[in-house]
């Protein structure tokens, strides 16, 4: 049977996928500079990837039991990456959003939008391990 403890689970593959795809097709179109299709594509990945992680955020922040001990803390600090996750998404989305509204090169705004899509997905990675410690280690679902 479904219930709405199973909605994080399901869902959290989803933004570290998409974040660290759009990342990489970013880091690979720095090197190929011809190919903007890679930028595109990073670009959509961000947007997409964001609301994904928005609503694993909030599947999680409301649908998931408390836990205690070493589990307890280790749920903590993964609720704490998934925040600064969110967070980093959220400005690296609006900020690119912006820089493409603007249609004009605002380089150091550009050097900002690909640093904090580089810190989103190492934060996205970090908050991935913590979340597979605790199922794997703790056998607790998320």
């Amino acid at each position: 049977m479904f219930t709405t403890s199973h909605l994080h689970p399901m869902l959290v593959h989803y933004p570290i996928a998409l974040i660290a795809v759009g990342f990489l097709s970013e880091l690979a179109y720095l090197f190929i500079k011809k190919e903007v299709c890679l930028t595109k594509m990073g670009y959509y990945l961000l947007m997409i990837g964001t609301l994904a992680a928005c609503a694993t955020w909030l599947s999680g922040d409301l649908f998931t039991a408390e836990m205690s001990g070493a589990a307890g803390e280790i749920r903590e600090t993964h609720e704490l990456f998934a925040t600064i996750t969110v967070i980093l998404l959220l400005i690296t989305a609006v900020t690119r959003t912006f820089l493409l509204l603007q249609k004009k090169e605002i380089p150091a705004l550009k050097n900002l939008v690909f640093i904090l899509y580089a810190l989103a997905a190492i934060s996205v990675s970090v908050t991935g391990f913590f979340g597979g410690t605790l199922v794997y280690s703790y056998m607790m679902p998320l």
